[in-house]
């Protein structure tokens, strides 16, 4: 924890703060020597490294999430001969890798807090890359379409149960490595990643149906669909196995050993507590009288160190930490319902800027889709994501996260007042800043919140926790989003949409700013007035 001497907002490396001669090392296992003259966005070749590591999760979360779009589009032809899914088992395919995502984020959180972080983290890796393989195991050749539908999205939960558990895992170990000045730095250009892995995804399933344009388009084979959508989702395996053993071999962080001595010594310090004011009277059983003994010795009375969940429960009890994590939950899960209502229903949007693959033939149809997901990509995620990555520091996430809420809310009113009579140029520029201001706004804040407002040993609990609500809002907006929009159209859940955005920047103000806030300082501060 920083020494009261660090300027605020600075973190000076470990043996600084135990004022020991130690030569200092580069390697991951250490906080990384950061330019005090230079930007926090200029990174060393540690940081890189480290973002190498932990944002190819980030990149795999996006790619595996969004181009389920394409993918059911796909399905359409090889299943049902262009015709529309059934909407139970669209919005279960749609949904399943987020309803697999709030399992692996709280569980994978958990367990990086109560086993550390080294014995859990590239576990979520390995599970992607298994559920991966077995979604291209499909057997659409042999099941029925309905059931060819249900085998993909079972594993496809399995998925999502890995890319859910990178989210706290990726965040934590990043957050316990940063130097405090550039945190939220480091973790934005995690989030990043998921503009990436979005445009990434789009570019793949373009130069595949391409290679498959003579095939699918002039000799009519339409069925060949099937080789494309495995092609695409089969090249998320080459970013995956390639960062698998970098994690496993991963040390442990400084902070985190810290964070588990100082529980250590509380303990102790409870031991020795009791043993000054407890007096033990010891009765001797009618069994050992009779065998004699000449004295009974009284065993010292143990006290076991309390299973993680129970502390969590303990440190969250106070209102002054609970109003926090009600404030990452809710903000997340306000945040997702509209963003991924939007964006993994994107036929709405495509149909409006004339890529919705209405016209020609099948493959010319798949083509203009794959298009248009990649012109949504390249107008808004990426540019929002960079402007954040630049501008967190000295903005603070505070300010993004409103400013963002309350952008969205605006162009969602602009797109739901104007629905009907906005002509296509409008719309795409309409839409396009509603994707910049969620990326430069509560979309990558509310992944860095959790990860630098906890202490490091709740860290990964709370940041699981909150990502878990996320994906709720996820999971709601992919089930009710097609059947909504049939009943009351689609301008009523665009306010909808706004509706939440508004709620999202009132439970922001729960939220203290947290540049410069070292949480494990805080919670030693806490410590000394008990």
């Amino acid at each position: 924890m920083a020494s009261s001497a660090v300027p605020e907002g600075k973190l000076a490396p470990p043996q600084e703060i135990e004022n020991k001669p130690v030569r200092f090392r580069s390697g991951l296992e250490e906080y990384e020597r950061s330019g005090e003259g230079r930007p926090p966005f200029i990174l060393t070749y540690t940081e890189i490294k480290l973002l190498g590591i932990a944002g190819v999760g980030f990149f795999l979360d996006a790619y595996d999430l969004f181009i389920i779009n394409p993918v059911a589009t796909m399905l359409q032809y090889r299943l049902y001969g262009g015709a529309t899914m059934p909407a139970n088992l669209q919005g279960l395919l749609k949904a399943a890798a987020n309803i697999g995502s709030v399992i692996g984020q709280f569980g994978f959180g958990y367990c990086a807090d109560a086993y550390g972080r080294k014995a859990i983290y590239g576990k979520e890796l390995m599970l992607i890359i298994l559920a991966t393989i077995l979604c291209l195991t499909t057997p659409t050749g042999s099941l029925s379409p309905n059931g060819s539908l249900i085998y993909l999205s079972i594993f496809r939960i399995l998925l999502g149960v890995g890319v859910g558990g990178d989210y706290p895992m990726s965040a934590s170990v990043t957050s316990d490595r940063a130097v405090i000045r550039k945190r939220g730095t480091l973790l934005a250009y995690i989030f990043a990643n998921q503009g990436w892995g979005s445009f990434v995804g789009a570019l793949a399933t373009i130069i595949v149906l391409a290679c498959y344009k003579h095939v699918m388009n002039d000799e009519g084979e339409t069925s060949k669909v099937d080789g494309v959508w495995r092609i695409v989702v089969g090249l998320s395996l080459i970013p995956a196995f390639g960062t698998l053993y970098q994690r496993l071999t991963l040390p442990e962080s400084t902070r985190f050993k810290k964070s588990q001595q100082v529980e250590e010594e509380e303990l102790d310090d409870l031991k020795n507590a009791k043993a000054a004011t407890d007096i033990e009277i010891t009765i001797p059983s009618p069994s050992s009288s009779r065998l004699g003994d000449k004295a009974t010795q009284a065993e010292p009375t143990k006290i076991d160190k309390k299973a993680h969940f129970q502390e969590f429960a303990r440190y969250f009890s106070e209102w002054r930490h609970a109003k926090i994590l009600i404030g990452t939950c809710t903000c997340w899960f306000l945040l997702d319902v509209a963003f991924y209502g939007i964006n993994l229903n994107q036929n709405v949007v495509l149909q409006e800027i004339g890529f919705d693959g209405s016209t020609g033939t099948p493959w010319e149809k798949l083509f203009k889709v794959s298009t248009g997901n990649i012109i949504i990509t390249a107008l808004g995620f990426v540019p929002g994501y960079y402007v954040t990555v630049l501008t967190i520091e000295k903005l603070g996430r505070k300010f993004i996260q409103f400013q963002g809420f309350l952008m969205a809310a605006l162009f969602l009113a602009i797109l739901a007042g104007k629905f009907n009579s906005m002509n296509n140029a409008s719309f795409i520029v309409c839409f396009a800043f509603l994707q910049f201001f969620f990326n430069f706004g509560a979309n990558a804040t509310t992944y860095c919140y959790p990860a630098e407002v906890f202490p490091t040993r709740y860290r990964a609990s709370a940041h699981g926790l909150s990502a878990a609500c996320g994906k709720a809002g996820a999971i709601i907006s992919a089930l009710v989003f097609n059947t909504l929009t049939e009943t009351i159209g689609t301008p009523a859940v665009l306010w909808i949409f706004f509706g939440c955005c508004i709620a999202g920047a009132g439970f922001t103000l729960l939220l203290p700013e947290v540049a410069g806030r070292d949480p494990d300082a805080v919670l030693a501060e806490e410590l000394k007035e008990r």
